[in-house]
């Protein structure tokens, strides 16, 4: 029995409570799972486990029926007629004593949602419809706007103040991981509204564009006048200790926030080379992609305590201004997430810069002590903090250079270190144009689009692949990003004519690999 199946016999051993429901549901799933959803999204969040008695029996899913279940759930926990506002939430399929479970874990919202028109909320003997108590809803929409500033409203913030490019950029980047994305069939104001970027006050009837919407698509100076006291602080401290060795002061919008703070990180931190299997991963990159989606998802904007990432000898440090739901250095084994801004946070999972509520937490740990030989830190409290230990490159013959799926450092003759070298110089002559090495599959992308466009079909059989994976998404995500692959009919994302080319500038990272290769 492995430490996930102990705890979670555990968990179902304390029984139900104000965040935690059973359901039976052996082949299909229960009517009223849908309530306990929303009553968990209106109070404090909690878990669900499908395949569990009332009474805290395991019965399992029938297992030919847990496919199925899993797609109704979530394909009706985005019909806007069934939860409204749709909500973004993932379900896992565990086994417990040899049966299978899902496990479905609800965020608290920033939101007040309706099931079937109905308000749900939870107390601790289930779900209550409180739709026709007006104190009660009243109480509901006030603990939600105080708690959650991301949802103030801006009534004279218009679209125009938005920027197109990049709401753009979103509705793309969200496209490329899912064909059917709701997004790409939507114009502007509907994606804000789909993504909860403009809201109407219920008190006093105003619409407008809320915080999250102006943080996350605003331009630089609508920005500052709604938070004057936004930044983000990056500082290179290793050498000048008394003031700093390189800086960037980021106040910009959060999507442009995020690839200056991954950059500044790929500029400074080394990437030593790591196989998981037989796939080679970047340790730097799957930790930072965590610290950096935390700094800006997880803070509390109304406070003016700038943020600061800070690169040290041996160690990065953040801080960020926080509500914080405890004390203390936080224990991964019994971490139970708590969203600070829920919206900010589901529009950075739509577009894959953030991780479901929780995994990427767990994925830090998972790669932190590998990376910089402890693992990462962090500590909650009124100024949320991170450590993370990171290697520093020593001569020819120590050993900081590569390591091996077994999460254990590992050390490597000259002749092998002088190899790895190689392969960073010459990925260190595309960093200038694309910011970090690429990976072999992006490269191979570019060099098939570097004479000819191709369309999806093409570029999967060049690359040997059977379907779209999780990594070929990525890769095409990034390229596109980093404006080295464009599309050749921008304006019909879904076109079954679309194809991919090279630009300008992914032919000078081509260039620049192939001379690092000579």
């Amino acid at each position: 029995m492995n430490t996930s199946e102990r705890q979670l016999i555990q968990l179902i051993r304390k029984g139900e409570s104000l965040d935690l429901e059973f359901k039976t549901c052996r082949n299909q799933l229960n009517r009223d799972v849908y309530e306990t959803v929303c009553a968990f999204l209106n109070r404090h969040g909690g878990t669900i486990l499908l395949g569990v008695t009332d009474s805290g029996d395991i019965q399992g899913i029938e297992p030919d029926a847990v496919s199925q279940i899993k797609k109704d759930f979530v394909t009706t926990i985005n019909n806007p007629q069934k939860i409204h506002p749709p909500a973004y939430i993932s379900v896992n399929e565990v086994t417990v004593e040899g049966k299978p479970v899902l496990r479905v874990y609800v965020p608290e919202s920033s939101q007040v949602h309706r099931c079937n028109g109905r308000i749900y909320d939870r107390n601790e003997d289930g779900d209550l419809d409180i739709t026709d108590h007006t104190r009660q809803v009243g109480d509901l929409y006030q603990r939600k706007q105080a708690t959650y500033s991301e949802n103030k409203i801006y009534p004279f913030a218009k679209l125009d103040d938005l920027r197109s490019d990049l709401i753009d950029k979103c509705r793309r980047l969200a496209g490329v991981w899912r064909d059917d994305h709701p997004w790409l069939g939507m114009d502007d104001m509907g994606l804000l509204k789909s993504a909860q970027l403009y809201q109407t006050d219920p008190e006093t009837g105003k619409s407008g564009i809320t915080l999250a919407g102006i943080l996350l698509l605003g331009n630089d100076q609508l920005i500052l006048s709604a938070v004057p006291h936004h930044r983000t602080d990056l500082i290179l401290r290793k050498v000048n200790l008394d003031r700093y060795d390189d800086r960037d002061l980021v106040r910009t919008n959060l999507i442009e926030s995020y690839e200056r703070i991954i950059a500044f990180v790929q500029k400074h931190l080394p990437d030593p080379f790591f196989l998981e299997g037989m796939e080679r991963i970047s340790l730097r990159d799957a930790i930072f992609r965590e610290v950096a989606s935390n700094i800006l998802i997880h803070r509390e904007y109304t406070n003016a305590f700038p943020a600061k990432l800070i690169i040290e000898r041996g160690q990065v440090r953040t801080e960020n201004s926080n509500k914080p739901n405890g004390f203390g250095a936080l224990d991964p084994a019994n971490f139970t997430p708590f969203p600070k801004n829920p919206v900010i946070g589901a529009f950075f999972r739509e577009i894959h810069r953030a991780d479901e509520l929780g995994s990427g937490m767990r994925k830090m740990m998972r790669y932190g002590k590998a990376y910089g030989g402890a693992d990462p830190e962090m500590i909650e409290g009124d100024v949320f903090r991170i450590i993370v230990k990171v290697p520093e490159f020593g001569p020819v013959g120590e050993v900081t250079d590569e390591v091996t799926g077994d999460a254990t450092p590992k050390q490597v003759t000259k002749s092998g270190l002088s190899r790895a070298h190689e392969a960073h110089e010459a990925h260190d002559g595309a960093h200038d144009e694309a910011h970090e090495p690429m990976s072999e599959i992006e490269q191979r992308i570019l060099h098939a689009c570097l004479d000819v466009p191709q369309n999806t079909p093409e570029l999967l059989a060049l690359l040997g692949y059977e379907s779209r994976t999780g990594n070929f998404k990525k890769a095409l995500s990034r390229l596109m990003d980093l404006s080295c692959l464009e599309m050749t009919i921008p304006d019909k994302p879904r076109s079954k004519k679309q194809k991919y080319r090279l630009t300008e500038r992914g032919r000078k990272v081509m260039r620049a690999i192939e001379r690092g290769r000579k």
